[in-house]
């Protein structure tokens, strides 16, 4: 198998224990490289713990993750962030008294390693003008340049999700984890966020990987989704063949809350 076929993200046999109860319990499954690939399940299936193993904000238990085929079981946030492993969170986490932009240059401080006596010296002059073209570039990809310098805090709630995915974008990511992209947004919000999805993906070239509530985005994006259940993987296929897959009807798409 070539470099190119291997998956850019490999789960095998993860376990995470919280005292007794295992939260996620000899999982295994793996991302391919440019897919959008759903993680769903019930309420307390495990996936955001999952998430949060991936994305190094918890230590497995037992089991290996392996990104672009290296092991990095264990490794800091900060250090997958460094090879473009980034995260959003289910509650949108922005810095309500910074601008739009301000916000999103945060996110640029991978690749924008200005020091404060650089600045004081206007030394570090070009990395900030860097941090400004990429930080405009992604709020303009998700059509956000007209509230640069408007404050976050006065954002609608679509806007300010969208907000955090530019902050995402930003960080240059390589697998992007979305974690609920989709809350609490009304119809035309999901269809202009599916939509960015997918350009993330076809014009950025960026994999991802997303858990959400909302089962027709997921149905409507994902080329691959993988089911958990009570911590384990139930279920994998495409949405057709999870959709009519009767373990995960029973299990999931035939409650009447759809919870995910």
């Amino acid at each position: 198998m070539s470099s190119g076929d291997a998956p850019l993200l490999e789960v095998r046999n993860l376990t995470r224990r919280f005292g007794g109860l295992r939260a996620v319990d000899d999982l295994s499954f793996s991302v391919a490289r440019g897919a959008i690939h759903g993680l769903i399940g019930p309420n307390g299936a495990g996936k955001t713990t999952t998430f949060n193993l991936i994305s190094g904000f918890y230590a497995p238990s037992g089991g290996r993750i392996f990104y672009d085929g290296r092991d990095v079981t264990g490794s800091r946030t900060s250090a997958l962030a460094q090879k473009g492993l980034i995260r959003t969170f289910q509650g949108t986490t922005l810095f309500q008294q910074f601008s739009v932009l301000d916000n999103v240059r945060v996110g640029c401080h991978c690749g924008a390693q200005a020091s404060l006596l650089g600045r004081v010296l206007g030394a570090d002059a070009h990395l900030e003008r860097a941090a400004d073209k990429k930080a405009r570039e992604a709020l303009a990809f998700f059509d956000l340049a007209a509230l640069a310098h408007d404050p976050t805090a006065s954002l609608p709630h679509g806007h300010q999700r969208a907000l955090g995915m530019a902050v995402a974008l930003a960080a240059d990511p390589r697998l992007l984890l979305l974690d609920e992209p989709f809350t609490g947004m009304n119809a035309e919000e999901t269809r202009r966020m599916m939509r960015h999805v997918r350009q993330l993906r076809d014009e950025r070239g960026v994999t991802i990987m997303l858990v959400e509530h909302d089962m027709r985005a997921v149905m409507g994006l994902c080329d691959s989704i993988t089911v958990m259940n009570f911590g384990t993987r139930l279920a994998e296929g495409t949405p057709e063949e999870v959709r009519n897959d009767p373990r995960v009807v029973e299990a999931y798409l035939g409650r009447s809350d759809h919870a995910a």
